[in-house]
């Protein structure tokens, strides 16, 4: 078996999204005071490569509690797009279809566009046009997605969502005026609205970005951001993929390691209550549960 590492190095400069802050690292205590080092974190939970959970945008549903290990692990497939990205590109599913690796029903999918080059670190970094004029996908692709019933997604970006398809739009609006001149029309005309019905209430909802988050997240579909680290190493290749964030209850989201395992079957099972994220009756009876990755 071999081990690929998709997980960008995270310290005190790993950024924020946009609007979010980064990380605050201290010592709590030392060797020459007390005889052990103690560090604390302040960070976001939207910080390097992390996994978003359902409830980061959508209603009751997707703690990082309530993932079975056998959803956050699985076979899948890093389909590399990157030939056809430049600023803002769209990914299409014609472009995920036609790379020559196979990405099958109920698959993990990580994409990759090439934007990991431009992280913090890197030689060619820039932060702006990581998190600000990042690829993403229209509606077309998550109705692909689901269509194909993927598990969950990673990309080497700053969102799950076209840059321009979510609120950085109206907090950097002299990028969108750049991105509207160069597509010849308004982002909510090139977007257009986001519609679905809401499955708890029932509400018709009209929104105008984040469907990657908003809808695809109710009905399952998450995803993961910042994918790095070696990720040129697996391009165009199948493996068992796995996110591996805290075990943490009422978490929305999590930094996380997420790596690929090489030569191994690609059949995979949780095994036992906590694996398949089984709660016992003390979460259940005091309501705790906030439902899992189908939202039941």
């Amino acid at each position: 078996m071999q081990i690929v590492d998709l997980t960008h190095l995270m310290n005190v400069h790993t950024p924020g999204w946009v609007g979010y802050a980064g990380n605050k690292m201290y010592y709590a205590q030392n060797l020459q005071t007390i005889h052990i080092v103690a560090q604390r974190i302040d960070s976001a939970l939207h910080v390097g490569t992390h996994i978003d959970g359902a409830m980061h945008g959508t209603d009751g549903m997707g703690d990082m509690a309530s993932y079975p290990m056998d959803f956050l692990v699985g076979p899948g497939a890093v389909v590399d797009v990157s030939e056809h990205m430049d600023d803002w590109a769209v990914i299409t599913p014609e472009m995920i279809e036609s790379a020559p690796v196979e990405v099958k029903d109920g698959d993990i999918l990580i994409i990759h566009t090439g934007w990991h080059r431009y992280w913090e670190g890197k030689p060619e970094q820039d932060l702006v046009k990581y998190f600000c004029m990042h690829p993403g996908g229209k509606q077309e692709l998550l109705d692909w997605m689901l269509k194909k019933k993927i598990k969950w997604f990673g990309i080497d970006a700053g969102s799950g969502d076209h840059a321009m398809n979510t609120t950085i739009r109206r907090m950097r609006p002299d990028l969108a005026k750049q991105f509207e001149e160069k597509v010849g029309m308004t982002c909510d005309e090139f977007f257009g609205k986001n519609s679905y019905t809401h499955k708890r209430s029932g509400r018709k909802v009209v929104e105008d970005y984040f469907p990657f988050h908003s809808q695809a997240f109710q009905e399952g579909l998450i995803h993961a951001e910042n994918i790095g680290g070696d990720i040129e190493l697996m391009l165009n290749q199948r493996a068992v993929i796995g996110a591996f964030p805290w075990r943490y209850e009422g978490l929305e989201a999590c930094p996380c390691r997420i790596v690929c395992f090489k030569g191994i079957e690609e059949n995979v099972e949780a095994v036992g209550d906590v694996a398949k994220a089984i709660f016992g009756p003390r979460q259940i009876a005091s309501g705790m549960i906030s439902g899992g990755p189908d939202g039941r």
